[in-house]
């Protein structure tokens, strides 16, 4: 792991949410569900940071973290109802597997094709 994150993500997460409790302290009017969404997405972003350092997991942090920033916009106002949500969240599942698909390699080759028998051309 870059010594960034070291090992403790966990103070990265620390340091955000004090971040927004000393903005909110000192004039950023944010509410409880919003300070919590900026939170969310925070703890999303360093679990995507991590997912891909370790390599494991990668396509659920992603998402994870789309799903988050989302739940942050709605919460700061955007004004998508749940199909418009849902919708933008199906399209992005669908990207990511298609990312996947191109960057996963089976662990075990193709079965190889059946041999037919050779037609009987002898005419008995």
């Amino acid at each position: 792991m870059p010594k960034f994150f070291g090992r403790e993500p966990a103070v990265i997460l620390a340091f955000v949410a004090a971040l927004v409790k000393l903005g909110a302290a000192f004039g950023l009017n944010l509410s409880a569900d919003q300070q919590a969404g900026v939170n969310a997405v925070a703890a999303a972003a360093v679990g995507v940071g991590v997912a891909y350092i370790v390599h494991d997991g990668l396509s659920a942090a992603v998402l994870g973290f789309l799903q988050a920033a989302v739940a942050l916009a709605v919460g700061f106002g955007l004004h998508w109802s749940a199909d418009q949500q849902a919708v933008v969240m199906t399209v992005a599942a669908a990207l990511v597997a298609m990312w996947t698909r191109a960057q996963v390699t089976a662990p075990v080759p193709a079965a190889p094709a059946p041999v037919r028998a050779a037609a009987d051309v002898s005419g008995v």
